[in-house]
C-alpha cells in the first residue's frame, strides 16, 4: 500500500513574526509605517485581547499602539526576551518594556494565533507588577514576581 500521507505544512517563523510585531507595530511612532506593518503582519480583520479590552481591526490595534507610545513618552520601548516559540499555528514571545536604557516598567507575553504566516488573534498577557512584601520571618523585605 503506497504512503499517501501529506507532509505537514511548513511552520511560520514565529520568532521573526512576533519580534517584527514588537518592533514595527508596538515600537513604531509613525502611524503610516505602523499601518504598513500591520498590513504585512496581520490578517485583514485581526483581534487583539488585552486584559481589560478586546480590540478589533488593524486601525484599532494601530491606535492602541500609538496611544501607549504617547502615554509612556519618547524613550519607551518594547524589547523581546529570549526567542519566540510556537507550533501548529500558535506562537508566543516574552517581552519587557520601559524607557530605553532605563528600568523595566512592565513585562509580559504575546501569544498569537498565526494563520497563513500572519497574526489573526493576539493575546497580550501582562505579568503582575513586582511589589515589596514583608518577609514572613520579619527580617526584611523581598520582591515578589
Amino acid at each position: 500500500m503506497p504512503d499517501t500521507e501529506t507532509p505537514p505544512a511548513a511552520e511560520p517563523d514565529y520568532d521573526r513574526l512576533l519580534r517584527a510585531n514588537l518592533e514595527r507595530v508596538f515600537n513604531e511612532r509613525d502611524a503610516g509605517k505602523r499601518a504598513a506593518a500591520l498590513a504585512d503582519f496581520f490578517v485583514d480583520e485581526p483581534v487583539m485581547y488585552e486584559p481589560t479590552n478586546v480590540i478589533r481591526g488593524r486601525d484599532a490595534i494601530s491606535a492602541v499602539a500609538g496611544k501607549l507610545l504617547e502615554q509612556f513618552g519618547p524613550a519607551f520601548r518594547f524589547s523581546p526576551v529570549g526567542m519566540a516559540v510556537g507550533h501548529h499555528g500558535l506562537g508566543s514571545l516574552r517581552w519587557q518594556a520601559g524607557p530605553e536604557g532605563g528600568p523595566v516598567a512592565v513585562t509580559g507575553t504575546d501569544v498569537a494565533e498565526v494563520v497563513g504566516s500572519r497574526i489573526a488573534r493576539l493575546w497580550v498577557l501582562l505579568n503582575p507588577p513586582s511589589e515589596e512584601v514583608t518577609n514572613p520571618a520579619g527580617t526584611g523585605t523581598a520582591a515578589t514576581p
